[in-house]
């Protein structure tokens, strides 16, 4: 989701018009680098005519890692570049030099990310902590070099490991945004008004539904070293639970949020009524999601300053005192009443938060695997009659012959010893296979003979 407010900035002393962007979803494409080939190649010295293999390993690809980073507020970069891809490992040289390793790619991310699988929708990981990665892909590790292949029996291997091919997919990311409290209510009740008093918050003020398009964070302080911060959510309406204006886009920032501080227009100047509208948008808090409806609420009895407010406050205070929440009359416009809202803001906070375990320094890092991924050793595969053939099945077998090159005589050579000293023949013997039967193991098809 894009939304933007206009802005006025400096610029040579003259004023210009710029955009203020703010991205709360993007979608984008990550690749992690492929492993380099590990190398083919033998000593060639003088006096050495028959030197040993001395091919060298291929490096390790690049990983791709999403970071936390508390300096971002918004996903407006993925707006602009939706490829990422991480550096490709070195192939291996001569003299068993080993290819350099590829870059990581760090992808920095606000705080309150959440990453989806972009196929699956499974969630991969929430960012909610300085400190916090996801290796979201993987680097393909090298190929080995024709070094390690040697035996007793084969002292000059001429074949190699390629490189692990990684494949790229897509990953969607949801910025949740990470608030003590949030102000909710319907458009026009006075918001960003609110936020503008009791903060250093600048938003867009106007007299029309709709005027604020993004959220705005503003930190409030209530007294010498506490502060906490204030979230303004654009208006909501009926409907919001489903998306109706946008409402499922805006509801998902106060799903972290600790206190609600519910905004209503107690005067009711756009003839709506105000104990109407405590119901309806509590409604949809709970619709939207059983836990926001839970949560601490103080009421905002806004514009007591305009005519109209006195009388609609009595009935509104019975249904708020009714349902055990405290309410306070203010008026954002001369902020009479802004300070003791606050400050009991302030002090649900300070309890909630000594409840919480204690907060230490986070340096983790989650590393991602997809399910779809091969993994498990060379020794752990099943084998399955299909018709007369025997299919011979393992990730880890899988995963190393992916990495060979099955038209070198010698690669297969070397891979008919690995067969039998895995015991692949041995289980194949136990199922009574027939001489001349047909074996497939991934790309290789042959015929058995004892």
């Amino acid at each position: 989701m894009a939304s933007a407010q206009l802005f006025r900035v400096k610029y040579d002393g003259k004023r210009k018009w710029g955009l203020k962007v703010f991205i709360d979803q993007a979608r984008i494409y990550v690749k992690a680098g492929d492993g380099g080939d590990g190398m083919v190649a033998f000593r060639r010295e003088k006096y050495i005519p028959a030197g040993g293999p001395a091919g060298g390993d291929g490096g390790r690809g690049g990983s791709v890692i999403l970071a936390a980073d508390p300096n971002l507020t918004t996903l407006i970069d993925f707006r602009y570049k939706k490829h990422y891809k991480a550096e490709n490992g070195e192939h291996g040289r001569s003299k068993n030099q080993y290819g350099k390793d590829g870059e990581d790619l760090i992808i920095r991310v606000p705080l309150g990310t959440v990453i989806y699988h972009g196929e699956t929708g499974e969630m991969i990981a929430d960012l909610t902590h300085p400190g916090q990665k996801v290796i979201i892909a993987e680097g393909g590790r090298g190929g080995r070099g024709n070094t390690h292949f040697t035996t007793p029996t084969r002292q000059a291997p001429g074949f190699a490991e390629r490189g692990e091919k990684k494949a790229g997919f897509w990953i969607n990311l949801e910025l949740k945004l990470i608030a003590d409290a949030a102000l909710v209510g319907y458009p026009n009740a006075g918001k960003s008004t609110l936020i503008s008093v009791v903060s250093a918050a600048k938003p867009k003020i106007a007299d029309y539904p709709f005027t604020t398009l993004i959220p705005n964070l503003g930190v409030v302080s209530v007294g010498e070293g506490e502060s906490f911060v204030l979230a303004d959510i654009p208006g909501l309406i009926e409907g919001a639970h489903q998306g109706v204006g946008l409402g499922t886009d805006f509801l998902r920032h106060i799903e972290r949020t600790r206190v609600i501080i519910h905004v209503i227009d107690t005067a009711g100047i756009e003839g709506r009524n105000p104990v109407e509208d405590y119901y309806k948008i509590n409604e949809e808090l709970a619709l939207y999601n059983p836990r926001l409806a839970a949560l601490p609420q103080l009421v905002a009895a806004n514009k007591m300053d305009l005519p109209g407010a006195e009388d609609n406050l009595k009935e509104l205070r019975k249904v708020v005192e009714r349902d055990g929440r405290m309410l306070f009359p203010i008026s954002a416009a001369t902020r009479m009443g802004t300070d003791e809202l606050m400050v009991e803001t302030a002090k649900i906070i300070r309890t909630l938060k000594s409840e919480e375990p204690a907060a230490e320094a986070v340096d983790e890092v989650i590393i991602y695997r997809p399910e779809t991924e091969p993994r498990g050793r060379v020794e752990d595969f099943t084998i399955r009659r299909e018709n007369e053939d025997y299919i011979v099945e393992g990730a880890g077998l899988k995963r190393l012959m992916e990495r060979l090159d099955l038209d070198n005589q010698e690669t297969i050579e070397y891979l008919q010893r690995l067969f039998d000293k895995i015991g692949l023949y041995s289980r194949l013997r136990e199922m009574n296979i027939a001489d001349g039967a047909t074996v497939r193991v991934e790309d290789i098809e042959f015929q058995y003979q004892e």
